[in-house]
This record gives structure tokens, sequence and C-alpha cells, in this order.
């Protein structure tokens, strides 16, 4: 995975494939494989089965603001462990991730962090349990 970009690399991994559907429907694909020395953190499946299933086909529907939403998991820069406990991280689509250490585990607003610092060859993962809302 560390020689394929972001999403063809997360498309290697079962959990993350309603993310990987969501970059497909919001003609994201190119931009986030193309996109140099990323963070993003990633929810798995269910952390979208978390969203009503009407909202969550609203969104998938709606192109711009399923990329608001995309972009708002993803940060500049490779972000490591010792970034995280700086506490706050601007996202690329312009708000603010609230990041804090609890025990041995992250927390990305109210989502928990379940796996980190996975590498792709433009990116770092860090797969989270919930989606994240911008504004929310």
């Amino acid at each position: 995975m560390a020689k394929e970009p972001l999403i063809t690399a997360a498309s290697h991994i079962p959990e993350l494939s309603t993310l990987v559907d969501a970059a497909k429907k919001a003609g994201a694909v190119d931009t986030l494989n193309s996109a140099k020395d990323i963070t993003v953190f990633a929810p798995t499946n269910t952390a979208f089965n978390k969203v009503p299933k009407d909202q969550l086909s609203r969104l998938l529907g709606d192109k711009q603001a399923l990329t608001r939403i995309l972009t708002y998991h993803v940060v500049q820069g490779r972000k490591t462990p010792a970034d995280l406990d700086k506490g706050q991280l601007t996202t690329v689509e312009g708000g603010k991730l609230t990041i804090r250490r609890v025990d041995d585990t992250y927390k990305v607003n109210d989502a928990k962090v379940t796996c980190g610092g996975i590498q792709t060859r433009n990116a770092t993962l860090y797969i989270i349990d919930s989606v994240l809302k911008p504004g929310g």
C-alpha cells in the first residue's frame, strides 16, 4: 500500500469501501490520488452506517455536499502522533478538527481513531469510527 496513491490503497481495505465509493461519487479520486503529502481521517463502513440511511442516500447523491464532507476529513501534511498531540488541525474544507488523546487512543472531534499511521504513496491514513461533520 505504501507505493500506491491514497484511494487506490484504500480500495484494498474492505472496511473503507464506502469511503472509496463516496470519493468516486464526488469525482474526487484523481484529486485525492494526486494530492501531495496529506493526512486523511478515513471513516469505516460502520461509521457510514451510523448515518441514518435517508441522510446517507441524500449525501451520496449530492456531489457538492459530499465533496465538503470528504475534504473535512483531509488535512495538509503527513501528520504524526506528535502532530495530533498539538490539539487542532485545519482541514482542506477550511474547518477545524479538535484532536485529543484519551489514554492510548486519539479522538478526532467525537470520532475514535481505531488504526493510525497507515502510509500510502501520498498520504497518511488514520481510520476512524464516525463520519466527521463540518461545522458540527
